[in-house]
């Protein structure tokens, strides 16, 4: 692996600043703590930094030459609503809370990329260090973007990385298109008549009813999408009645929607709409039906795309990069797709051997409560990031489109 030998030495320091990070895990838009120590970080290794954009972002400004070109390394600070199983010494102190999606070792690679670049310098442009919050469901890029992100700090394109249990470390993926689906989440309230349990004649029963929209939501998948566009309706949760021998007043039905396409969201969300009211009309009951769109789908620029391939290869050799096969999970970093071009691409962590005693017995996988960032990613990930902002700012893209 080409990796760069000071990001190696200095490798045991940015540990300890992940460590700490993931001891003290802090939810989307309360990254206080953690924004504070990534600004005092960034301000004692000599880089600017600017506050506020998003509630608690973070930018840092790594700037050589008298080059315009600029480029943007984003990662994400939040954590989950996770209690945390693992006994290790930097287990979460912050109970019910954890970094249980590596978003402190995604920190820590930039933090290592970041050190080496106010350093270094070896580079003609600027480097804009975006330290986002609240990715996991809050929109933190979209925040960030409306703050005034992309006029205030002027870059041509953005990059971002995620750490991905399974594959090997070592290893990335990345691929041009979709890579992370939609996400929207609906409500279906169906009203009906409570009454007797066992008169149910005198009243309008809603548990059939809801019963045959759940069975109904799964033929639009089946039946009215195209078989080739990707599409998940899944019914989550399903809440109706308080006793045995009462018929309910109403039934909710409650769960997500994931595409790859916004046309396929919009079928999606008129036939789940005409499917719920029709049938509940068909049993003589009411109807409410709210849908929610969340995160758009991130779709990777094809230019960037093949820069990045073309970068990691030199990193590992073409053999330890392979395809990102699209997932239906969500990943705010869209938002930032739809307004620069860029790429959004994966490190292996591994299969979870790299966990140290006290791990918690379970899979070492993304929002689990025994999961751990490896931090053997430290010294590639920091590596890769400052290859990646050297490449473009030198102007190693491909040409065109």
């Amino acid at each position: 692996m080409n990796m760069i030998e000071p990001i190696v030495a200095e490798a045991p320091l940015i540990q300890s600043l992940r460590r700490d990070l993931h001891q003290h895990p802090e939810l989307g838009y309360q990254e206080q703590r953690t924004s504070d120590l990534i600004a005092k970080t960034l301000t004692d290794w000599g880089i600017p930094v600017h506050r506020g954009l998003g509630r608690t972002g973070v930018v840092g400004i790594v700037k050589n030459g008298s080059s315009a070109r600029a480029v943007g390394l984003r990662a994400d600070m939040d954590a989950l609503p996770v209690t945390e199983r693992n006994t290790f010494p930097h287990a979460s102190v912050n109970a019910g809370r954890m970094y249980a999606c590596g978003h402190d070792g995604h920190m820590a690679m930039l933090l290592s990329a970041a050190r080496h670049l106010a350093r270094h310098r070896d580079f003609d442009g600027t480097v804009y260090l975006v330290f986002q919050p609240a990715e996991e469901g809050g929109g933190g890029a979209r925040e960030m973007i409306r703050d005034g992100l992309f006029e205030r700090f002027p870059m041509e394109a953005m990059f971002g990385i995620h750490n991905w249990p399974g594959l090997a470390v070592g290893q990335f993926a990345v691929s041009p298109g979709p890579v992370f689906a939609s996400t929207s989440d609906f409500r279906i309230v169906i009203r009906g008549r409570g009454a007797h349990a066992a008169m149910p004649h005198l009243g309008i029963d809603p548990v059939p009813v809801a019963c045959q929209v759940v069975q109904g939501l799964q033929t639009i998948i089946s039946r009215n999408k195209r078989p080739i566009d990707a599409g998940v309706i899944s019914v989550s949760t399903i809440h109706a009645g308080e006793a045995v021998n009462v018929v309910p007043d109403s039934a909710e039905l409650a769960g997500t929607v994931r595409t790859f396409s916004h046309a396929v969201t919009d079928l999606i969300e008129q036939r789940m709409r005409e499917v719920a009211e029709g049938t509940a009309a068909a049993f003589g009951a009411g109807c409410e039906f709210t849908f929610r769109r969340n995160y758009p789908p991130t779709i990777n620029h094809a230019r960037e795309t093949e820069f990045v391939r073309g970068l990691l290869v030199s990193v590992v050799g073409a053999d330890n990069v392979r395809h990102f096969d699209p997932t239906m999970g969500g990943e705010d970093f869209s938002y930032f797709l739809q307004e620069k071009p860029g790429c959004y691409f994966l490190i292996g962590n591994g299969d979870g051997s790299h966990r140290a005693g006290g791990h918690a017995e379970g899979p070492c996988m993304l929002h689990n409560a025994s999961y751990d960032f490896n931090d053997a990613l430290i010294p590639l990930g920091g590596s890769t990031w400052v290859r990646l902002a050297e490449a473009w700012l030198r102007g190693d893209v491909p040409a065109g489109r």
